[in-house]
């Protein structure tokens, strides 16, 4: 495993903000740990505020998602540094779920980790230390059948 030393090369496509996509990294690890779904199935990423879409067979309810809400600010208020490695596909399948990569991805993977909470592949643009995200805020969830849509922004 190598750590990249200079953060992002030219062609890293950049998610809009860099706090916002790196808070969704922890909203998608605090979803996959409580509910044991997957990662966000769709993802809209925004200055203002955000969407992520999330595959469950029951409607989660106010009180769990309050509770996503704390965990997730939790973690933020933890100061995690926020670092990037390269490693082989064959190394990354190990840490990281690989049933979102294209089936043309090379054979470097950029994994992004969030201190010891998270590690995804990733090709966005994101803060160095949690400590810089701001203050998570769930706007509102609404749940169709096997959907659960996660309205989000950060404020200070």
């Amino acid at each position: 495993m190598i750590e990249a030393a200079t953060g992002l090369s030219d062609n890293i496509k950049d998610h809009a903000n860099p706090a916002m996509h790196t808070a969704e990294h922890i909203l998608n690890q605090t979803m996959v740990r409580m509910f044991g779904c997957p990662r966000s199935m769709n993802t809209h990423i925004e200055r203002k505020k955000s969407k992520c879409d999330y595959l469950l067979s029951e409607d989660p309810g106010a009180a769990k998602m309050a509770e996503v809400e704390q965990i997730v600010n939790d973690v933020i208020d933890r100061h995690l540094p926020v670092t990037v490695h390269f490693m082989t596909k064959e190394e990354a399948a190990a840490i990281v779920d690989m049933n979102k990569l294209p089936e043309n991805v090379g054979d470097t993977l950029r994994i992004i980790r969030v201190g010891d909470y998270d590690a995804c592949a990733c090709v966005g643009a994101h803060v160095e230390n949690t400590s810089t995200i701001g203050h998570f805020k769930l706007l509102n969830c609404d749940y169709t059948p096997g959907r659960l849509r996660v309205r989000f922004k950060l404020v200070e």
